[in-house]
């Protein structure tokens, strides 16, 4: 069972380091194409958009290149996603200097698998520093029910890890309740392993709702791993059960740990399915078929409806529901993100109703 606060500015805030993804135009090959669409994007803030298009008042904290149209346009990208943001204007320097994120990533199709490249040189979002934000301001003055943090804002750099490291602790102190979704990047670790086992493992130790899948448990954690062996999903369930289990013995202090199932049929068939542990009570979604346009953020669109029917205060059965049906709307999108109508379209999408709304 989760309190939240009652007395409150934000629903959610997410720490995160905005970027842009440039996609080619009808499911192309990067090397092939020509034409590309452009969005602003980020793992967190593709968390965030379930509830911000929902109605719920979201936080963001980043940083930014002064005086840059790219992060002109994902400026006005969050305002139209109904978020606020702060965070400091960061000058470019010289031509070699600071900028936002590329990820330059195709969806794949058929029997062809999406590749992605990330181009993060230079990287203004590394630099996010505890001291441009007023803590207090944030989570006393204004108030925050819950903070999200990610693996992979927490692993960016070491100024970003303090960063997370310093919000958890804060909003530990102050009554906010903690979401951590590990997000596991062996690239971002390299040459970092002792230092971030230590922090991902001070912030897992806070942390009211813990989310990874069986690579993020056991590389971030150290806890062991589903055992191999058995055979079918019910089997493989069991496994995830008992490595859920060893991560709330580790982590006592949570009290709702999730994972997600995914099989890749093709790119655009996957069975998709979830558990999470809500105290001693565990909810189990079989894996069920979705149809995929986009792959990227469905996940985040998982955490992002579990969040946000933590928030409403519905009965815990229906929160890997809603997390559910958010993460298989968001692979219907181009965007990372979500963008539900209303709570009615997701719920539509769990019980597999796609009959036309007039």
């Amino acid at each position: 069972m989760i309190t939240l606060k009652s007395d409150f500015k934000y629903s959610l805030m997410v720490a995160t380091s905005m970027g842009i993804r440039i996609t080619p135009v009808n499911g192309q090959p990067v090397h092939s194409s020509k034409l590309f669409e452009m969005q602003a994007t980020s793992a967190e803030t593709n968390v965030a958009s379930i509830a911000s298009h929902l109605g719920l008042p979201v936080k963001v904290l980043t940083t930014f290149v002064k005086d840059s149209p790219i992060a002109q346009l994902i400026k006005a990208d969050l305002r139209a996603r109904n978020m606020d943001f702060e965070g400091p204007e960061v000058a470019q320097g010289d031509p070699w200097g600071y900028r936002h994120q590329f990820n330059i990533a195709d969806s794949g199709f058929g029997t062809r698998g999406p590749r992605v490249l990330n181009d993060r040189a230079g990287e203004v979002g590394r630099t996010l520093n505890v001291k441009d934000f007023d803590l207090e301001k944030l989570f006393v003055k204004e108030g925050v029910q819950i903070l999200h943090l990610s693996g992979l804002i927490g692993a960016l750099s070491p100024e970003t890890s303090e960063f997370c490291l310093q919000l958890a602790r804060y909003a530990k102190k102050t009554g906010t309740r903690i979401s951590f979704d590990l997000n596991y990047r062996a690239s971002f670790w390299k040459g970092r392993e002792k230092e971030l086992r230590e922090i991902f493992t001070e912030i897992a130790s806070v942390s009211d709702i813990l989310i990874g899948n069986e690579e993020d448990f056991q590389l971030c954690l150290g806890i062991e791993g589903p055992e191999a062996g058995g055979k079918g999903i019910e089997a493989e369930i069991e496994g995830f059960k008992a490595m859920i289990n060893r991560v709330k013995a580790a982590f006592p202090n949570a009290s709702v740990y999730a994972t997600t199932l995914r099989e890749v049929i093709s790119v655009n068939e996957h069975m998709w399915g979830a558990i999470m542990l809500d105290g001693d009570d565990w909810q189990v979604i079989m894996p069920r078929k979705i149809n995929v346009l986009d792959r990227i953020g469905g996940g985040d669109g998982f955490v992002g409806g579990l969040l946000y029917a933590i928030l409403k205060g519905w009965p815990a059965e229906q929160w890997p529901q809603f997390g559910w049906a958010s993460g298989a709307l968001a692979t219907t999108f181009l965007t990372d993100y979500a963008q539900p109508a209303d709570e009615e379209q997701i719920w539509s999408v769990w019980g597999g109703n796609a009959r036309v709304k007039r």
